[in-house]
Parts: structure tokens; C-alpha cells; sequence
């Protein structure tokens, strides 16, 4: 036989037999005009609803009511859940929902190593990945405190696509961020021009790319500072363009850094290359290549270069002109 349906206070119950041959309840509430019309039916309706509910197990009623506010919630359309007030974070909750909470520990107020922030900061994790010693870097006063305000997509990714289009290799980035961090801060125009300068004075783009790898605080130079050294190397020395150009190319570095040395010893640069090295080499073997005047035995390069060959045995490398020559003869 069929089983027949019975409605209960809006609700329609359909036994479903299992496997075991139990019955099983299911439910299905009406939308929330039916059931209030139905708390609003005739006493004797009522009466008669209640009558029906009695020949059911005791366990049905308890069912029933957990059934009719899950169906209810489900009976919900989106727009009526967009009409829900917001849930207030000063709302009350339970202490078994507070217990399921997992707050993620707060970041240390202050701290002497980056290592503390790594977890937590998705830049120092990329800048990792790229390379970059960020040991090296928290040693410098404030650097912690720059890279961790930096955002890698708004800050730093546009200076790594230009630094990649200029010729700078993804294995070069690392160790040129770590000795060029301000670069990461630079207005990305400004870097524009200053190799759209280089280029105005004929460099290629092999040689810019290398001479930024070489010199990497070269694109931090603004193009005036850029000019006026270009122009020193051309007027002190007395070289033409190509001369110059060529210079800078093989020893960038001299753009950036400082000048006085520069100043000490311009017969270095007149000087032949195949002479300094000779001299360098054997000086080397001696154990006596010391070009640091803040430590003893200091040699100046003007000596290096300038004397003849009798007093550079004598008075610089302390051995004799025969040795200097048996010395030359093994390169």
C-alpha cells in the first residue's frame, strides 16, 4: 500500500521506508506566509493538527521543530539575505565558538632581525626568492623598516620588469638589490631618463645593462652628476669620446664612486695596461701588493706606474731588476 501523507501545522511529512525497514522522516516547510497562516487556522483545526501529532513517536516532535527553522533558513532567496543587518564584531558568541578562533600571532614591535617578519611579510618572502641577502641588508640603519612598508606589486614589481627590459638577468637581480636596495624607491621616470641619457651618448644596451650590473648604484645617479663625471674622465685625462666611453664601460664604478682617487693618480690612466699588470703581478708574488694607505707597507699606484723599472725593483718590490725579469718571463 502507498503510504499516505499527513500534514502537521504546515508541514509536510513523508514516511520514506530504508533498507532496515524503518521509516524515516522527511520534511519540507512551506514559505513563511504559510506557516504563519497556519498558526493563525481555526481552534478546531488546531485541535485536530494536535490530535494527528500525538499518534506520532514522542522523538517526532523535537524532529520536526529542528526540521522546520533548517527548511526555513534554506527557503532564504540572495536579496533577502542582502537585506541582512551586517554581523557586528561586538557581537556576543559562544565560548565554543571562541575556542574554534585561531588568531595568528601579533608581529614583534621591534626587533633586530628580519628574520622575525618573513613569515608574515609577502615582499621579504619574494625578495627572498629573487635573491636578495636580506642578512646583509638589516645590518643597514632603517632598511627593515623601508622594505617592510614596500608593496611588492605597487612598489617593487614595476622596478623589476624595467630593471629585466634594460638587460639585467633574473639571476642578477638578487645581488643587485641587495647592494641597490634604493633603487626599489625610485621614481620610475626618473630611471627612465637616466638611461635614455646613456643611450644619448652612445652606449648600447649591452653596455648600459653591464655597466648597471658592475655598478649599481650607477641608476641612482641623477643624469647632471651623470654628465659633469663623463665629462671630468674626457677633460683630466684627455680623452676623446669613444676613449671615454670605453673607459667607463670596463670600470663603471668610476662614475659612482669618489673622485679623490681619481685625482691622486691620473697617470694610472695614461699608463700602458700591459706595465700595470706586469708590476701588479710581481708584486703580488712578492707579497707586497698593498694599495690601502690606512695599512703599513701602502704602495701609491703613482709609484706603481711612474718610476722606471731599476727603482720599482728597488725601492717598491725590495728585489732585484734579474728577478722582475725571471718573473715576467713565467706569464
Amino acid at each position: 500500500m502507498r503510504p499516505r501523507k499527513t500534514t502537521l501545522h504546515g508541514l509536510l511529512a513523508l514516511p520514506e521506508q530504508s533498507s532496515g525497514n524503518f521509516f524515516h522522516w522527511r520534511f519540507k516547510s512551506y514559505r513563511t506566509s504559510s506557516i504563519w497562516n497556519g498558526s493563525q487556522a481555526p481552534s478546531s483545526t488546531r485541535q485536530e493538527n494536535i490530535s494527528a501529532q500525538d499518534t506520532h513517536p514522542p522523538s517526532l516532535n523535537k524532529l520536526q521543530l529542528k526540521t522546520e527553522v533548517t527548511n526555513f533558513d534554506s527557503q532564504i532567496s540572495l536579496e533577502e539575505l542582502e537585506d541582512l543587518p551586517p554581523v557586528s564584531p561586538l557581537q556576543q558568541i559562544s565560548e565554543e565558538d571562541a575556542v574554534q578562533i585561531v588568531a595568528e600571532p601579533p608581529l614583534p614591535p621591534a626587533s633586530f632581525t628580519l628574520r622575525d617578519y618573513v613569515d608574515r611579510s609577502e615582499t621579504l618572502q619574494k625578495l627572498v626568492l629573487l635573491g636578495v641577502n636580506l642578512s646583509k641588508l638589516e645590518k643597514r640603519p632603517g632598511v627593515g623598516t623601508l622594505l617592510l612598508r614596500l608593496d611588492f606589486e605597487n612598489d617593487i614589481q614595476k622596478i623589476l620588469l624595467f630593471l629585466k627590459d634594460i638587460g639585467v638577468e633574473d639571476n642578477q637581480l638578487g645581488a643587485f638589490l641587495t647592494k641597490n636596495y634604493i633603487i626599489l624607491t625610485e621614481d620610475l621616470e626618473n630611471l627612465r631618463t637616466r638611461v635614455a641619457y646613456l643611450e644619448s651618448k652612445k652606449f648600447s644596451k649591452t653596455d648600459i645593462s653591464r655597466m648597471i650590473v658592475n655598478a649599481p648604484y650607477l641608476l641612482s645617479f641623477p643624469v647632471d652628476r651623470l654628465d659633469n663625471r663623463l665629462g671630468f674622465f674626457q677633460k683630466e685625462l684627455g680623452l676623446n669620446v669613444q676613449k671615454t666611453r670605453d673607459l667607463v664601460i670596463r670600470l663603471p664604478r668610476l662614475l659612482t664612486g669618489s673622485l679623490e682617487p681619481v685625482k691622486e693618480n691620473m697617470k694610472v690612466f695614461n699608463s700602458k695596461l700591459l706595465k700595470i699588470k706586469e708590476r701588479h703581478s710581481f708584486l703580488t708574488y712578492l707579497g707586497r701588493a698593498q694599495y690601502d694607505p690606512q695599512k703599513p707597507n701602502y704602495i701609491s699606484l703613482d709609484k706603481l706606474v711612474s718610476i722606471p723599472d731599476e727603482v720599482f725593483c728597488k725601492e717598491v718590490a725590495k728585489a732585484s731588476l734579474q728577478d722582475f725579469e725571471i718573473f715576467l718571463k713565467t706569464l
